[in-house]
């Protein structure tokens, strides 16, 4: 199965209000395993970067300056992305940009029943905890020490541990015994969850263990524990 994982950078928060996307990375997953196979582009937004954003992410007008137009790169992101389900954090939002973005270059929207919410499936995994991307790497044991900033790329790499991590975990792909296959509803997509259930292991001894211990406790010369048993 194909999934990608993917994230943007915006110079805000409403594209209906003007905002505008800037950055998109994504991660190419098969069978929840990374291929090595990513996207990532930056964009000119044809406007100027609020401070606030730039804070954030450290997209200056300067750098995005010489960037193409979102238009101009999109049959390689739409080829890319393909016909598989789209992993996001808060991926409405995601969605919300990708899809004005498309809009605004005549390109039908990206359809909301392949997205793949990781805040939503958070919520249902650890209700009243943190469902941030830091608290889920947090929780989860993710190295995110090079996060010094926000970028689409980076952030699409760490969802794409904390996803693995959410679905299953690192060994989802190695068939240690009998695999039990539960289903997750998240939003319209089914996530389907591998659970490996090792059978049960027999821990008595054998005839042949037992005999071979007797004959090594005949053979011992004044074991300590039969001089503790006639002193007392």
């Amino acid at each position: 199965m194909r999934e990608i994982i993917f994230d943007t950078e915006t110079t805000g928060f409403d594209p209906l209000s003007g905002d505008r996307l800037v950055e998109i990375g994504c991660i190419e997953l098969i069978n929840r395993v990374p291929t090595g196979q990513t996207f990532h582009a930056y964009y000119n937004p044809q406007r100027s970067m609020p401070s606030a954003a730039e804070a954030i992410h450290g997209l200056s007008d300067v750098f995005l300056a010489d960037k193409p137009f979102f238009g101009h790169g999109v049959e390689e992101l739409l080829d890319f992305l393909g016909d598989s389900p789209l992993v996001a954090h808060n991926a409405k939002f995601d969605f919300g940009f990708l899809n004005h973005e498309l809009t605004l270059c005549g390109r039908p929207g990206v359809s909301f029943e392949r997205m793949i919410d990781t805040v939503a499936m958070a919520r249902q995994l650890h209700p009243g905890a943190k469902h941030s991307l830091d608290a889920l790497c947090t929780r989860y044991g993710i190295d995110r020490s090079h996060r010094i900033r926000h970028g689409a790329l980076l952030d699409a790499e760490l969802l794409a541990q904390v996803y693995i991590e959410m679905t299953g975990g690192r060994q989802i792909g190695l068939v240690l015994g009998v695999e039990i296959e539960t289903r997750m509803q998240v939003d319209s997509i089914v996530v389907p969850q591998i659970r490996v259930m090792r059978p049960p292991r027999s821990h008595s001894a054998s005839a042949e263990e037992l005999a071979r211990h007797a004959a090594f406790v005949a053979g011992l010369e004044k074991p300590l524990w039969l001089e503790v048993a006639a002193a007392g």
